[in-house]
């Protein structure tokens, strides 16, 4: 039966940093951790949400470290993002106006692969976490997903993408409007934190967000999206 905590030497692997630089973090209350019979030990439900929340704020050398220490077997290591992102999962224009809406739509979009077994439980879990706390980045993206995998109701990981005509309230920093969304469905926790960790980078690219407002249609999206994937140095 696997364990729901990491100990220290797991959790430095996890975040490809050296035990020396985790130990200071954790005794300076950074990480979330706490003390079992004189050892570390580290929740992997509350890493993985501290990390969600650490990824806006970090460099791009710094995310490019947490997705190589990420071992998925279902995102491509060089191409994380474009193995799981195909054609038919880009919606642009994405025709919403609220956020409710922008979610059901995304979650209908992914519905195109067949791999949703229960599109109900996948909306209102993705609703649930951005009533928790939004998963808007700078620069109007947000990354919705829900709080915790659901490997029982989606069959194989993927990303869907969305573009509305215009920007709408979704919890970005400064009251900031989000018009490009991505939908995360990840089985596991490691492809999850891969896909996270390399979005952020492509968010960090020059241009990049600007030429997918740009995109006239899905199909000039989805190049646009594939090509800056493609371009990232390969995190393995």
């Amino acid at each position: 039966m696997s364990r729901d905590y990491y100990t220290i030497e797991e959790l430095t692997r996890q975040l490809g940093q050296n035990r020396r630089a985790v130990e200071k973090q954790v005794s300076r209350g950074h990480i979330p951790g706490r003390r079992v019979g004189g050892e570390w030990r580290f929740n992997k439900t509350e890493i993985t949400n501290w990390l969600e929340r650490e990824i806006p704020s970090l460099a791009e050398t710094e995310l490019a470290v947490l997705e190589r220490s990420q071992q998925s077997t279902e995102a491509c290591p060089s191409s994380p993002v474009s193995s799981l992102l195909h054609p038919d999962l880009v919606e642009v224009p994405l025709d919403c106006g609220t956020r409710p809406s922008v979610l059901k739509k995304l979650v209908e979009v992914a519905g195109r692969t067949w791999q949703l077994y229960d599109s109900s439980a996948v909306f209102q879990a993705v609703r649930d976490r951005e009533n928790t706390s939004s998963t808007a980045f700078p620069g109007g993206v947000a990354i919705p997903h829900p709080q915790n995998r659901m490997p029982d109701a989606v069959g194989e990981s993927l990303i869907a993408f969305g573009r509305t005509e215009s920007g709408i309230p979704f919890g970005g920093p400064r009251r900031e409007l989000t018009d490009l969304f991505f939908l995360v469905l990840a089985r596991d926790p490691n492809t999850h934190l891969k896909i996270l960790a390399r979005l952020g980078r492509l968010f960090q690219q020059e241009g990049f967000l600007e030429n997918l407002r740009a995109a006239g249609d899905a199909d000039d999206a989805y190049r646009v999206i594939i090509d800056a994937d493609r371009a990232t140095p390969g995190a393995q």
